[in-house]
């Protein structure tokens, strides 16, 4: 970019295609560090079935289903997403965006979202993929 160029569309594309770039790269890490793990990527999980997955958490809610306390965390292993509910529950320590774990429970769908009802976990060293 030429000093005193007045076209700010293309630092901005510039950043845009920096980010996305980055985007990619956590992707490809994740899944490897998913295939390592032995999880199946949450893009081909099977239905009604029990599966492990792994990844890093994006978000974590309480969202209350029928009354009763839920929370709600969306892990994402860089092919997709998957919900992880544990019903009965506010909080769980270690249980937090950022935190990366592999969990294993029966796969249903909630709409198109694949879930795990009350999943077993583990949690993975801070930092971890």
């Amino acid at each position: 970019m030429v000093m005193g160029d007045n076209n700010p569309g293309a630092f901005r594309r510039a950043v845009s295609r920096l980010a996305s770039s980055a985007k990619v790269h956590e992707a490809e890490e994740l899944q490897k560090g998913c295939v390592v793990l032995g999880a199946t990527p949450v893009a081909e999980l099977p239905r009604r079935q029990l599966a492990t997955v792994a990844g890093k958490l994006r978000t974590v809610t309480l969202r209350p289903r029928a009354g009763v306390p839920a929370l709600v965390a969306e892990l994402y292993d860089g092919s997709g997403s998957i919900s992880l509910i544990w019903l009965g529950r506010r909080q769980i320590p270690g249980i937090e965006p950022g935190r990366s774990l592999v969990c294993y429970g029966r796969v249903t769908s909630d709409g198109e979202q694949p879930v795990i009802f009350n999943p077993r976990y583990e949690l993975r060293p801070v930092g971890a993929a």
